[in-house]
């Protein structure tokens, strides 16, 4: 199956660019940092752990070993084009080598305001369509959470997991949190009652609407 197809049929007009929740009507914001204090410093700390469960329980709750998903990582080229194939090894690390050859990339072009000028630059968009099995999924969200901790190893690039069985969406950001994107509220509402408690307050009454 191809990305765009699946994104034009089932997230029609949604653009794949943070923040996920605010740009679509059935979704959850997730708190996944939470009681940070300044002496957690170090790795493996409560803070650090706490971060790891709640993604991994997250992505587990989602998405069954034997589902068909994309993964996506969209990396910003600034460089123009100099430092895309050393970047594609965050990638590769990941998913098991055989399995590369069904990568497929596009190159998204990109414009922003600075002083009031525009500037141009490309988001190099690497997909994979797999199982969840095929790939490390835990290394690779410890990875996303250590981006701003300063821990080794992180990953920078914006990672999407897209289940094409549920039709979801799954965004973890950074150690802060994570967003979860559906076609239908039923089909996240186990998640919505499971992990109530882990929705970001300052979204949970825009939230609950979706649910209730």
């Amino acid at each position: 199956m191809l990305l765009n197809n699946f994104m034009n049929e089932n997230f029609p007009n949604l653009e794949l660019r943070p923040p996920l929740f605010y740009c679509w009507d059935m979704g959850i914001r997730f708190e996944l940092g939470v009681e940070w204090k300044r002496e957690y410093d170090y790795p493996n700390n409560p803070y650090v752990l706490g971060c790891y469960k709640r993604a991994i329980t997250l992505f587990e709750a989602l998405h069954s070993p034997m589902e068909d998903i994309f993964v996506l990582m969209d990396v910003d080229d600034f460089d123009r084009g100099k430092n895309i194939r050393h970047q594609l090894k965050n990638f590769s690390r990941y998913v098991e080598k055989s399995l590369l050859f069904r990568l497929k990339h596009q190159a998204i072009p990109y414009i922003y305001l600075e002083d009031d000028e525009e500037v141009t630059y490309k988001t190099h968009r690497f997909s994979l369509c797999c199982k969840t099995s095929d790939f490390k999924y835990v290394p690779l969200l410890k990875a996303i959470c250590n981006q701003d901790l300063g821990l080794k190893p992180s990953i920078f690039h914006r990672v999407y997991f897209i289940n094409i069985n549920k039709k979801t969406i799954l965004h973890v950001y950074d150690d802060r949190g994570c967003d979860l994107l559906a076609t239908s509220p039923e089909t996240i509402r186990h998640i919505y009652e499971g992990h109530n408690d882990w929705i970001l307050d300052y979204d949970r009454n825009e939230i609950d609407k979706v649910f209730k």
